[in-house]
């Protein structure tokens, strides 16, 4: 056996020394293993693994049970974002949290940057409502009140409930979330990987004696 360094060959400590620096870059790949298999998810809705099977599957039996959640809200506006369209969202993101609105003296000047925004003529994020909804929203411009961006709300939902929901239904945005994980650095391949490094690693040992 090698009883000390002192006494251990040039060959037997360079072998000790690649040994430390290959199980500390296993340790370091095993934690970002799984990282690295679902780096493309993660960029579509942050934290997704954290999202149970359950809830995912869930928010197809409605949208609003999508966007109520706040990593399905997070999956479908960068869907959305996705098709240059992400003004839908945003608006109505925008009117719920209006809504939460709870100084009077505060409801002005948020119903108008609102309307500035998504609504009137010269909008940077205008979005499609029809002329009558769009004027009704504008003579609730003179009074805001909690209620005054309702309809038009309504008239965005159901547009993105008929349309870009679906969409995003049959897109790797919402079907990768509820498939299963795909091979090549899965928990199983991990543990293959780490367990060959270590056999490696005690032939390197097994010199030493």
């Amino acid at each position: 056996m090698c009883k000390g360094l002192a006494a251990l060959p040039a060959t037997c400590l360079k072998s000790a020394k690649d040994m430390k620096h290959r199980l500390g870059f296993l340790l370091q790949k095993s934690d970002s293993c799984d990282y690295g298999s679902s780096q493309g998810k993660k960029e579509k809705i942050s934290s997704s693994q954290r999202v149970s099977q359950e809830e995912v599957r869930r928010w197809a039996d409605s949208l609003e049970n999508l966007i109520h959640h706040d990593r399905g809200l997070a999956a479908f506006r960068a869907f959305l974002k996705s098709e240059y369209s992400e003004e839908n969202i945003e608006f109505w993101v925008s009117c719920e949290d209006y809504k939460k609105t709870k100084s009077p003296a505060k409801l002005s000047p948020k119903a108008r940057k609102i309307y500035d925004e998504f609504i009137s003529v010269q909008a940077t994020k205008e979005v499609n409502l029809d002329s009558c909804t769009r004027e009704k929203t504008s003579h609730n411009m003179l009074e805001p009140t909690l209620s005054c961006f309702d309809e038009a709300q309504r008239k965005i939902f159901t547009l993105m409930e008929k349309d870009s929901y679906r969409r995003f239904l049959k897109s790797p945005y919402y079907l990768d979330l509820v498939s299963p994980p795909a091979a090549g650095c899965g928990p199983e391949n991990c543990k293959r990987s780490h367990a060959h490094t270590l056999d490696c690693n005690s032939n390197i040992i097994s010199q030493c004696d």
